[in-house]
């Protein structure tokens, strides 16, 4: 006689809040200093890895903006980016400063014949999940004391901007947002705050 196997759906397991995993959803300038020196220090393309960060961080660049980054956006001698924003988002021109300048001149060098600045072991763009799991990873190998997320560093350039001055519609500028009501209560308090 054959056995009897009785199929049991199982539920799905419940997502745990935010607020249970971590006191806020941005990094601090020196907790992003600590992730790019643990990337950098990560196997073979640790430095790939820190400049990841670094312009994520910078530019306040969604994941799917990172990885979607070419060669032909950056203009070394005028010292500038084209950051093409995704979901309706406002495209713009940032400055590059030293630290940047340099470190894509090096991943340029590490990388040729790629047209995407962070290019996978196969020469095509690194994949959105890829780059999720670099940056997840550089927080542990930190030492950060809760879980990081990509997003956490788009949050903490628009903390960083708002604490050095920058008033609500130089940052939405900056960050590419057509609609700056969520994001622009939150750093105006947190420039208040700080």
């Amino acid at each position: 006689m054959g056995k009897l196997v009785v199929m049991l759906k199982a539920t799905p397991p419940k997502r745990v809040p935010n607020l249970s995993r971590r006191t806020r959803e941005h990094l601090l300038p020196h907790e992003v200093d600590l992730m790019m020196k643990a990337a950098r220090g990560n196997g073979r393309h640790g430095h790939r890895n820190s400049t990841l960060i670094l312009l994520a961080y910078r530019h306040g660049l969604r994941v799917s903006e990172l990885v979607a980054l070419r060669w032909e956006q950056v203009d070394f001698s005028g010292g500038t980016i084209y950051i093409n924003r995704l979901k309706h988002g406002v495209c713009s021109i940032h400055p590059l400063r030293g630290l940047e300048l340099r470190s894509l001149r090096q991943l340029q060098r590490e990388y040729p014949n790629s047209p995407y600045l962070f290019r996978s072991e196969r020469g095509a763009a690194l994949a959105s999940a890829t780059a999720r799991g670099i940056i997840e990873q550089a927080g542990k190998l930190a030492g950060l004391p809760f879980p990081v997320h990509p997003h956490m560093l788009r949050h903490a350039c628009g903390f960083y901007l708002a604490a050095n001055g920058h008033d609500t519609r130089a940052i939405q500028a900056y960050l590419g947002h057509k609609n700056i009501h969520a994001y622009g209560a939150i750093y105006r308090i947190s420039a208040r705050a700080i």
